[in-house]
């Protein structure tokens, strides 16, 4: 190699170096599993299920603010948040159940609660209500009833099905929060003064993220347990972001770039290729969204007519309400029309829309494991909603079923909705880039096409009883994806060259 070639090599390895160490700068979905940002796309207590759900501060040094929110799955209406302070290595663990599964005659309700017998700090405590030992807080209906009503069911049992998210504020790097909240023989000395101190800003710093967690669907009477990871947004602030317990910030759309609050800047990994977006300020979780941006999502299923083998995609979206709440209490309240990459805003009267409803269609190709398909295009889910199209994912969590007698969800879903399967077993595939599925121009004229989805595949086989043992089995398995993304020049503009539009950069 002569050395012009040699130099280039070596600039080009320091370009590519610096462009990974710019990540810790711009929102990045962490394949590591670790961040600033954790993101769980489903709960649920339906059908006698518990979901058990977890997170761990890997910073043996600093402890952790964090915000955890709750949101249910038809608009993701907060149903609960707090604040959560982590000490140095750190886990924090509760359980989420339904208010009825407590069997005990002083207990009325049928939405969700949240339960935890963790000693980490918490504000408020969790030790609102009590049924005899156990002590929890019950989830609100709030953010759905009354003023705040959004066309969508105004019964607690809203609240009993959704996805959670936890969002890191700030580092806490000495005393007196850091006293407060570092165990002393297994406990915090001083939870009651945690979140005053919090608020007051002593000894908190820039978030630096080592966050991961994990949630559990479990029914222990059917022997069932759906395990998963949760996705981890890092680079996702570079800000302190101190909020105190009556506030609803954070949010995803808080995310923000080091000194350069007027941009917000995402990071893709393509086919081996890094895609950099840069975003206005005012589009912060446009950059949140292209992280999870999917042209399609891939991902197995298996099934038998008798009920014996079942499997649920949970489908989730996780930004939607950013672009499709304008009602009373919504993100994008007195807006017109949805955001793209959406189609309807929530309850909407549009054609293929309707209330309580946000429908996003999606195309739907579906393939035995002998490469066998329909012999015309999938016609979609079945039951469709009301007068809208039958392969329409109108709910900001949803559940796909594969089920040849009906909608029968092993995760006894509300939400779901039904592909009649191809024989026993196979795979589908939801194509995400039609009906004007196109995300907003990134300043440097990165387009994603598609939509911000994560989610898994559920699936369970059911044996009964063999020589007397339940043999019961369950898996999960993540959602594969592939990505569109072009490039329409820099800044908001036509295509590049004689009509032709590039790859993003």
């Amino acid at each position: 190699m002569n050395r012009n070639s040699l130099t280039t090599a070596v600039i080009a390895g320091i370009a590519g170096v610096a462009g990974i160490a710019n990540m810790a700068s711009a929102v990045n979905l962490n394949p590591d599993g670790l961040g600033q940002v954790l993101l769980y796309p489903y709960y649920t207590v339906n059908g006698g299920q518990q979901t058990l759900l977890s997170v761990v501060n890997t910073d043996t040094v600093n402890g952790k603010a964090v915000k955890v929110r709750f949101l249910e799955g038809y608009n993701s209406r907060e149903v609960l948040d707090f604040n959560l302070f982590l000490s140095p290595a750190d886990v924090w663990t509760a359980n989420l159940f339904a208010l009825q599964d407590l069997h005990d005659a002083a207990v009325t309700g049928i939405g969700g609660a949240i339960f935890t017998t963790d000693k980490s700090c918490t504000a408020p405590p969790l030790n609102e209500s009590t049924s005899g030992s156990i002590k929890y807080v019950a989830f609100r209906n709030f953010a759905y009833t009354g003023g705040n009503a959004d066309t969508g069911p105004s019964t607690d049992d809203r609240t009993r099905e959704g996805h959670f998210e936890m969002i890191e504020m700030a580092d806490i790097v000495g005393d007196p929060l850091l006293g407060d909240i570092t165990h002393v023989n297994s406990v915090p000395p001083d939870c009651g003064s945690a979140e005053g101190d919090f608020e007051a800003n002593k000894l908190t710093a820039v978030p630096t993220g080592g966050l991961f967690g994990s949630a559990s669907v479990v029914n222990v009477s059917k022997g069932s347990f759906y395990a998963y990871n949760a996705d981890a947004l890092d680079g996702f602030s570079s800000s302190i972001l101190n909020f105190g317990t009556q506030s609803l910030l954070p949010t995803l759309a808080n995310a923000n770039d080091a000194g350069s609050p007027a941009t917000v800047t995402s990071q893709v990994f393509n086919n081996g290729k890094l895609i950099t977006s840069p975003y206005p300020g005012a589009q912060a979780i446009d950059a949140v969204s292209s992280v999870f941006a999917a042209a399609n999502i891939y991902n197995q299923y298996e099934s038998a007519t008798n009920g014996a083998v079942a499997t649920d995609w949970v489908v989730n979206f996780p930004t939607k309400r950013f672009y499709v709440d304008a009602q009373p209490g919504g993100t994008i309240v007195g807006a017109k029309a949805a955001i793209p990459p959406f189609e309807h805003l929530f309850g909407a009267k549009d054609p293929g829309n309707g209330l309580g409803l946000s429908c996003t269609v999606v195309g739907i190709s579906i393939y035995d494991r002998e490469e066998n398909t329909t012999s015309a295009p999938v016609s979609g889910f079945s039951p469709p909603p009301p007068s809208q199209p039958p392969s329409s994912l109108c709910h900001e969590t949803n559940v796909i079923t594969f089920n040849a007698s009906g909608t029968t969800s092993i995760l006894s879903s509300g939400l779901a909705v039904n592909i009649n399967p191809i024989g026993d077993a196979g795979w589908a595939n939801l194509t995400l880039t039609g009906n004007l599925h196109d995300f907003r121009l990134a300043t440097n004229g990165n387009q994603f096409h598609g939509l911000p989805i994560t989610g898994f595949e559920a699936v369970k086989f059911t044996n009964g009883n063999v020589g007397g043992v339940l043999a019961n089995y369950a898996g999960v398995y993540r959602h594969r994806q592939s990505r569109s993304c072009t490039n329409a020049g820099v800044g908001v503009g036509t295509p590049n060259g004689a009509g032709n539009t590039p790859p993003c950069s």
